[in-house]
């Protein structure tokens, strides 16, 4: 009888449910986890209404607190700031299926990270796509930064930027899938085409990619994945739109990557637990 392997024991925050030792495997292996059926039906449809209700939209426009934007390339339309678009946003602040998760991996428990809370959301956004858009690849471990940084130190995981990206839409052949470079988190060196493929090439998108593989999901299911993991995005080619969105968490002394600020509006209605996240230490200014 063959010895069992023990794993390392993660140093969990107080009131934080245990990630499971499969998670825990194949998150360092691979780099990101997919949940199934995250988000139930009705959540996926009050999400997709609530999209419907922002739309039509522009690059640059604003619609209450939620602003139009674009990376630059032919990837599709942003709705940035998209907790601020009603009650179907604000719960995915800190889901159930997710939050624990994210809480494990960002890590920081009983360390200065936590002064100001566990944890904190510097971008979200709704992605809608249509036909011929994508996003060439970008990011890998390579690149050594701090902000999206993959560690794991005493007991803890330290990942600077952990993302949960939710399918609002099936995401099958066709469709426009997130593709990622499982293990590149952990690679030395940029892939060896990333320039051909990457963000704002002659062709940003990652279907040709060697080693990148489709995650093809099902409306509600989410990926979670750290930041340094390569990923980008196969081109659409069906007809209709694809819809995902997207809420990056890091330590709570992060700082928002566009200069967005939550509005008071907001703030007054979320939970104590949801405003900690999105605003981790409130203004300190002369009264």
């Amino acid at each position: 009888m063959r010895p069992r392997l023990s794993s390392p024991c993660i140093a969990m925050p107080e009131g934080v449910t245990m990630v499971s030792e499969r998670e825990t495997y194949f998150f360092d292996l691979r780099g990101y986890l997919l949940l199934k059926g995250a988000l139930s039906a009705g959540e996926v449809r009050e999400l997709n209404a609530g999209i419907d209700a922002l739309l039509p939209m522009q690059p640059g426009q604003w619609n209450g607190y939620v602003h139009g934007h674009t990376y630059g390339d032919d990837e599709g339309l942003n709705l940035q700031q998209v907790y601020e678009g009603g009650a179907a946003f604000e719960r995915l602040i800190d889901h159930p299926a997710w939050i624990d998760k994210v809480k494990a991996f960002v890590g920081g428990a009983g360390t200065f990270d936590y002064n100001h809370g566990a944890l904190f959301i510097d971008e979200c956004f709704a992605s809608i796509r249509g036909p011929g858009q994508a996003i060439g690849l970008h990011s890998g471990g390579h690149e050594g930064t701090k902000r999206t940084q993959f560690r794991y130190y005493n007991g803890q995981f330290h990942c600077g930027q952990i993302n949960v990206l939710m399918a609002l839409t099936d995401i099958g052949e066709g469709d426009g899938a997130t593709m990622i470079i499982p293990g590149s988190h952990k690679s030395n060196f940029a892939h060896p085409d990333a320039q051909k493929y990457q963000m704002r090439s002659e062709q940003p998108y990652v279907d040709q990619v060697e080693g990148a593989v489709e995650m093809r999901m099902q409306a509600g299911d989410a990926i979670l994945f750290v930041d340094c993991l390569a990923h980008g995005s196969a081109k659409r080619v069906n007809a209709g739109d694809r819809r995902i969105i997207v809420f990056r968490y890091g330590p709570s002394w992060g700082n928002f990557r566009h200069g967005y600020r939550v509005s008071d509006e907001l703030a007054a209605r979320l939970t104590p637990e949801r405003l900690q996240i999105v605003r981790p230490k409130a203004p300190l200014v002369p009264q």
